[in-house]
């Protein structure tokens, strides 16, 4: 059934969705065992992992989303709720983002595939085969491109993702809006902040005045293209943006998406027609980005999208 109307039902207290976006900022992080190991990458930069859960279970990989990390509200919730299930989960940071800047004068991006396909076969050949893989918000846009781009010749067995950008120049143009401007200026602060702390070690091959670019589109137009090859922010996002690569997926895959998103618009998520039989875009009401929060008092808050990534593993 590709197109499902989810059973999800926002807690009463937090019905909106500026509420459900920003109420798991300020929750308590779940204590998990994790293990940390580094993976040297053929250019010469690494990529730090996290590990949590039984050695002996079948891995999941996790992809962060924009200037996230271990530390980031949902990625521990995440990693807990695919150990209960029987998973050993992995989450893989993106350049820069496990607290040490990288080596190379590149970063990461929204469409910045080959990194997930290097650790993939760095962990198969160090831990065994990958079972499946789960992104969220920019990670999950990062997963639905690389599942596109491998069709019928993914090794996963499954996937989920979570709050993806679909068409990135439409969450570009929504964040500039209304409320939503409030999670523009944090992010891309956060960017400015780590273009900063990265090119404090080393020469920076770009003139320009980062402070200066306080948006979506002049940051990715003077920095994320210029520094990945692309002509300029119109074709970043033209190439990078993950809806034109999910009719090519062919593996089991539940994307998790709230039709009041303050990221994007109601209909920047793929239409029924675009979704092959192997994909499942399951639509919320309600949800927020990257909330999905139900329960009947704060003191129980149930992360119930945390859950559904998870259990979508074992279905």
């Amino acid at each position: 059934m590709p197109l499902q109307t989810s059973s999800f039902r926002p807690a009463w207290w937090l019905r909106q969705p500026h509420a459900q976006t920003l109420w798991p900022v300020i929750r308590r992080r779940p204590r998990l065992d994790i293990t940390r190991e580094r993976v040297e990458l053929a250019d010469g930069d690494f990529i730090d992992l996290a590990w949590s859960g039984d050695q002996a279970r079948p891995i999941v990989m996790l992809l962060h989303g924009l200037e996230g990390g271990l530390n980031s509200h949902y990625v521990r919730g995440i990693m807990q709720a695919l150990n209960r299930q029987g998973f050993r989960a992995c989450l893989m940071h993106f350049r820069g983002c496990s607290g040490e800047p990288n080596r190379l004068p590149i970063a990461y991006h929204s469409g910045k595939t080959d990194d997930p396909a290097e650790v993939l076969a760095h962990i198969e050949r160090r831990h065994g085969q990958v079972f499946g893989a789960v992104g969220v918000s920019l990670g999950g846009n990062v997963l639905l491109k690389w599942l596109g781009e491998m069709g019928g010749q993914c090794p996963l067995r499954r996937a989920a993702v979570m709050s993806v950008p679909f068409v990135l120049n439409d969450a570009a143009l929504r964040l500039s809006r209304g409320m939503s401007r409030i999670y523009e200026r944090y992010l891309v602060s956060s960017l400015q902040r780590s273009f900063r702390r990265k090119f404090a070690h080393m020469p920076c091959p770009l003139e320009v005045d980062v402070d200066r670019l306080n948006t979506f589109r002049r940051f990715d137009d003077q920095v994320t293209a210029k520094l990945h090859g692309f002509n300029d922010v119109d074709d970043y996002y033209t190439q990078a943006s993950s809806r034109q690569y999910v009719p090519r997926i062919r593996i089991p895959t539940l994307i998790l998406h709230a039709a009041d998103d303050p990221f994007m618009y109601p209909d920047t998520a793929p239409a029924a027609s675009e979704l092959p039989p192997q994909v499942t875009l399951e639509l919320t009401a309600h949800g927020g980005h990257v909330g999905f929060i139900g329960g009947r008092w704060p003191g129980l808050a149930d992360y119930w999208g945390e859950r559904r990534l998870a259990e979508w593993m074992v279905a």
